[in-house]
């Protein structure tokens, strides 16, 4: 569907699209001054330039395997071409070849050294190669002679050598700005030569819970009482979307108490999370006291989105710093789905991650399921593979029971405003979540 067709959807229950509510916050962003860091510190954050190798690797022609470096040339009259899984052809021949083992080379060889021919070197994997070495025997296909070494089989020629620059050549594209480090790139950056690299800052965010009713985890509520289960998901999702996270716990509704809570903690966030308090009624004194603006404060706009579940969602910054502060709602189910389409996003700009969305795929949709008219429903779902290629979709629990159906989900079905009823057999889009199982 068209963003106009959205916007005209959205219109008539006077909600703003998503796509245009997240537009306007993130147009709004901009990711975190990047560092320099060691290698090793650098882990899991997101590069903020191009690496390109200032290097080779291997740095040198190398033996690839443990054997016997050689010419191929004094291999060659072996007979007839065979075949190994692991070599690809070889010459196999009832008459083996005889060389003159004139030397042992380890790793850390590093003497310059020439063959000549009807001679080899015993080497290690890793060991220089010898010059004039085209090829490598193995050893299991030799008798393993000392002095002299019976060739049972001749590989092709250069069959167990890695030549200088084979992997990665000087100037060669390593990883690009927006990626994140992961342990293969630390080990590719390090072969290349490359101690320290430049990354945005793991964002550090701070999550707090507001309401009187809120009572922490650890017993059952009571009428008048809600636990509070969202800081504690909410930390872990962002700590799950790569933030450095720390759970404040719960405020009350005190109008200064609150402001100065969160203007404290501008200090030692770059984002901060708040969840409860959105929407219009009696009790939601968030929005009432971060909508009015003051010298220094900054201001948090509240928007009713075209979303289910949870419409009403709040962006905006506090405190001198303008630190931006993201607002979901109270319910667990609605906080989590708020999380994943506003803040998760909010999280990845800032660590200047590429691309800041979920990856999405079509599916076979495996259930009818019906939506409500005029919002994008994210409801929890579990994605399999086809046999043949291509996904299925389960639909799980979703509206008032849209936090079990999250314990479940590995994505999450996203059906338009449009969409009243989407059938079984329908293709849908679906969001895929980055769950461990």
């Amino acid at each position: 569907m068209t963003a106009t067709a959205d916007r005209e959807a959205a219109a008539s229950n006077e909600l703003m699209p998503l796509a245009e509510y997240l537009g306007s916050v993130l147009r709004r962003l901009r990711a975190l001054p990047p560092l320099d860091l060691d290698l090793t510190q650098a882990h899991g954050n997101v590069l903020a330039a191009d690496v390109v190798a200032p290097h080779a690797y291997p740095a040198f022609d190398q033996a690839a395997i443990d054997g016997y470096a050689a010419r191929w040339e004094d291999l060659a009259g072996a007979g007839r071409i065979g075949s190994h899984p692991s070599f690809g052809q070889f010459e196999n021949t009832a008459r083996t070849v005889r060389l003159n083992v004139v030397g042992d080379m380890g790793a850390a060889h590093w003497r310059p050294v020439r063959l000549t021919p009807g001679t080899c070197f015993s080497v290690a994997a890793g060991a220089p190669l010898p010059i004039g070495a085209d090829v490598v025997v193995p050893v299991h296909w030799t008798d393993q002679g000392m002095a002299a070494v019976e060739i049972l089989h001749a590989p092709k020629r250069g069959s167990g050598v890695r030549r200088a620059g084979e992997e990665v050549a000087v100037g060669q594209l390593l990883a690009a700005a927006g990626s994140y480090v992961t342990p293969p790139t630390v080990a590719l950056f390090a072969a290349a030569g490359i101690g320290h690299v430049m990354v945005r800052p793991s964002p550090r965010v701070v999550v707090v819970a507001t309401g009187d009713e809120l009572v922490d985890v650890g017993r059952p509520s009571q009428p008048g009482q809600v636990v509070d289960a969202n800081s504690h998901a909410l930390t872990a999702a962002a700590v799950e979307a790569g933030a450095l996270a720390y759970r404040i716990g719960i405020c009350d509704d005190d109008p200064e108490g609150l402001r100065g809570l969160l203007e404290d903690q501008t200090l030692r966030a770059d984002l901060i999370i708040t969840t409860g308090g959105t929407g219009t009624g009696p009790g939601d004194m968030l929005r009432r006291v971060l909508s009015r603006p003051g010298p220094g404060r900054g201001t948090v706009e509240f928007t009713d989105v075209a979303l289910c579940p949870g419409t009403s969602l709040g962006f905006g910054t506090v405190g001198g710093e303008e630190v931006p502060v993201v607002c979901l709602p109270g319910e667990p189910g609605a906080a989590l789905i708020g999380f994943e389409v506003l803040a998760r996003p909010v999280i990845q700009m800032l660590a200047g991650a590429e691309p800041v969305f979920r990856p999405g795929i079509k599916a076979h949709l495996l259930e009818t399921v019906s939506s409500p008219g005029g919002l994008r429903e994210f409801r929890p779902a579990y994605v399999a593979e086809r046999r043949g290629g291509g996904y299925t979709v389960q639909p799980l629990a979703g509206g008032p029971y849209t936090l079990s159906g999250l314990a479940e989900a590995n994505g999450l079905l996203v059906l338009g405003e449009r969409v009243t009823t989407a059938a079984a057999g329908s293709t849908v889009d679906v969001l895929l979540l980055d769950r461990r199982r």
